[in-house]
């Protein structure tokens, strides 16, 4: 399976036209489509039509989108130049513009490299205990990642102690994705789950956003680290960063997000368990 198969996209007879039936196995547990999928999906698209690889993208996340829903991406290489694109992707479903995504995409000959960012140390994932599914994950995206807890606190054990904002999970997608853009854009939307960690509470938050910066793409790994960072929850509001690692080191990509933060309300996992 690539990475067009798992999203489900499909081709139309425009080439800047594409459809995407919204399903259960890209939804989160509220039944939406997972806002790190629609990224994924957009950068696909864009990567495909410009023929270049993701340098950084993001989308804004604007309402809802439910199975059995069928966007429609509308995809523009804006500026085409020597060796980068400027490029954007209008997803709509009946109408209604559902999220925008913005990238940059190309490669350039440089001498010069370097990485500065540090990966924790953290015990190998298969040391580390699996993240447990709730009720309302089952036949989610969720299902079909595994995820180890390599720096969380169990759910209850969130008592309301301020953490120190940091947090990371091993995570492990279908092997046929790769780490490529488009597989990585599920990672990003990671953030937050670091915002219940860093307040020691149940939370529930939904994304405005989700930005991705690629370092490297398609680097051989099993896992990747999600190494998530919250920079601070003010006004109802989070802001978080998560860098995602392969298990050798090597730093893939910079995922960031804000998110609307709510207060848990389990009966509405219940009713789904």
């Amino acid at each position: 399976m690539d990475i067009q198969d798992f999203y489900g996209i499909e081709a139309t007879s425009d080439p800047n036209r594409w459809r995407m039936p919204v399903v259960k196995e890209l939804c989160s547990g509220i039944g939406a489509l997972f806002g790190g999928c629609g990224l994924g999906a957009g950068v696909a698209v864009l990567e495909r039509i410009t023929q270049r690889p993701l340098v950084w993208a993001t989308a804004q996340f604007l309402q809802f989108v439910r199975p059995p829903s069928v966007l429609e991406l509308e995809a523009v290489e804006i500026v085409r130049g020597h060796a980068s694109s400027q490029a954007r992707v209008f997803a709509r479903a009946d109408g209604q513009e559902i999220f925008t995504v913005l990238a940059t995409l190309g490669k350039r000959n440089l001498p010069w490299s370097g990485e500065w960012a540090v990966m924790p140390e953290t015990a190998p994932p298969e040391q580390c205990e699996m993240r447990p599914l709730r009720g309302d994950h089952e036949g989610t995206i969720v299902s079909q990642i595994e995820m180890r807890i390599a720096n969380a606190r169990d759910m209850e054990n969130l008592d309301g102690t301020i953490g120190d904002g940091r947090s990371a999970l091993w995570v492990k997608l279908p092997a046929s994705l790769g780490s490529s853009a488009p597989a990585l854009s599920i990672l990003g939307d990671w953030v937050p789950f670091g915002i219940g960690q860093a307040l020691g509470r149940l939370t529930a938050s939904n994304s405005l956003d989700n930005t991705l910066r690629m370092v490297e793409t398609d680097h051989p790994t099993e896992w990747v680290l999600a190494d998530i960072r919250i920079q601070a929850v003010t006004n109802g509001f989070g802001h978080g960063v998560a860098h995602l690692w392969a298990q050798d080191g090597t730093l893939l990509a910079t995922a960031s997000q804000s998110a609307i933060c709510r207060q848990w309300d389990s009966s509405r996992f219940e009713e789904k368990s």
